[in-house]
């Protein structure tokens, strides 16, 4: 729940300290379930994935509908007005530049001993990109996500967002979002 502090009350800083104190949520039943999740998918991967979207997403899927074919993805894409896929497009090419510059640089040097050291940096083979979902619609999550690991040399993504009843607002933007397939 927000809250709302001013500086200027008498006491502001025993409210700060309290903010910063307060317990964060954290349940142990939680995280065994989510291990129990996650256990499950690792041993019976889609048919597990499957079983719990409709458990929880309530949308029933075949193998054949676990993931958007190219065809449904470019579809939705062409449904995004211009001004939008232009604004998309130039805050993906910031986002590209910026995380551009953040690469690191490999290095390579012999000491004195004639030892050869040094570092590489390589990427991870794939990712998985969370886009989460609600009311609201983040064409940046997924920009703000699935580019920096692009730029890092990430060869396959996977993103997944909740589609509650089959239907997600944030779905639908977060496919608009990557139509460029960068």
């Amino acid at each position: 729940m927000p809250q709302t502090l001013n500086i200027n009350q008498a006491d502001f800083e025993a409210c700060f300290l309290a903010l910063l104190t307060a317990k964060r949520e954290n349940s142990p039943d939680v995280d065994a379930i989510v291990a129990d999740i996650i256990t499950d998918v690792r041993t019976r991967g889609d048919d597990a994935v499957i079983e719990l979207t409709a458990k929880f997403d309530r949308l029933n899927l075949t193998p054949d509908t676990l993931a958007f074919s190219r065809e449904e993805i470019m579809a939705h894409c062409a449904t995004v007005p211009s001004v939008e896929r232009e604004a998309l497009e130039s805050a993906a090419d910031r986002i590209r530049a910026y995380h551009a510059r953040q690469l690191p640089a490999d290095a390579l040097w012999e000491d004195e001993t004639g030892a050869e050291l040094g570092w590489r940096w390589t990427p991870v083979s794939a990712a998985g990109l969370y886009v989460p979902g609600g009311l609201a619609s983040y064409p940046s999550s997924v920009l703000m996500n699935a580019i920096p690991a692009k730029v890092a040399g990430v060869e396959r993504l996977a993103i997944c967002v909740p589609t509650p009843d089959g239907g997600n607002e944030s779905a639908g933007a977060s496919s608009r979002a990557y139509c460029r397939g960068r």
